[in-house]
């Protein structure tokens, strides 16, 4: 890893936006002993996190993908749009196979899962503050295999059929979530939630919303024993 010394102004400036204080916590411990790295700024959810950042205007955003509210996709589309001398990295338990893909279309540099612990994160941060993307080799081939079989009409997983916001209703529904329950998580109407379930069903090719519920608690109790 490249840790050349840098002056104070030269520190690459990191903000975190996690909605674990721990974790939080945790990450400025680790970053706090590389003297080329400087937290500039924290926060617990995405809208404290934008408006941060927006203030402080980082090198890098570390960003968890799981938060109440807006979630670390939308996150990331509004920071490239808002501010695209910002790099994200995303920091997440999410399997890196269903997730990274998703993270780097949105506008993220790199993606790694925090079981990689700190060391991997440090190596990451330094790639990316290169202008480099920083995925694990199982995430380049898996989007090096998509790319080149882009035109093929067979999907592996039939959840990267979904946008991203048809995937974080579906992954709700596998949660447990009613329909008025999603509404209140996402802030968006009861009518556009049932619109997005009718879309995630008819790009499943499922024809009940029990099958889809049944479906949904399957898929995600297979991703949560997976990251065990």
């Amino acid at each position: 890893m490249e840790n050349k010394s840098r002056t104070k102004k030269d520190k690459i400036k990191i903000f975190i936006v996690d909605d674990h204080p721990v974790v939080r916590e945790g990450i400025i411990q680790l970053l706090s002993r590389d003297k080329n790295l400087h937290v500039c700024g924290e926060a617990g959810n995405a809208y404290e996190g934008f408006e941060g950042i927006g203030k402080v205007l980082p090198d890098i955003a570390i960003i968890n993908l799981s938060m109440p509210g807006k979630n670390g996709l939308e996150l990331i589309r509004d920071i490239r749009c808002a501010y695209p001398q910002v790099y994200n990295l995303v920091f997440s338990m999410h399997d890196e196979m269903i997730y990274a893909e998703r993270a780097l279309k949105a506008g993220a540099r790199g993606y790694l899962m925090k079981t990689e612990g700190g060391e991997k994160l440090i190596e990451a941060i330094y790639k990316i503050a290169k202008g480099e993307i920083a995925v694990s080799p199982k995430v380049s081939n898996l989007i090096i295999s998509n790319i080149s079989t882009k035109n093929q009409k067979a999907v592996s997983n039939p959840t990267q059929l979904l946008s991203n916001r048809e995937f974080e209703i579906f992954q709700l529904i596998g949660k447990g979530y009613g329909i008025r329950q999603i509404s209140e998580q996402l802030h968006i109407s009861i009518k556009t939630v049932e619109s997005y379930r009718s879309s995630i069903k008819e790009k499943l090719k499922i024809k009940s919303t029990e099958e889809l519920v049944h479906y949904a608690v399957s898929w995600c109790q297979a991703e949560f024993l997976g990251m065990k």
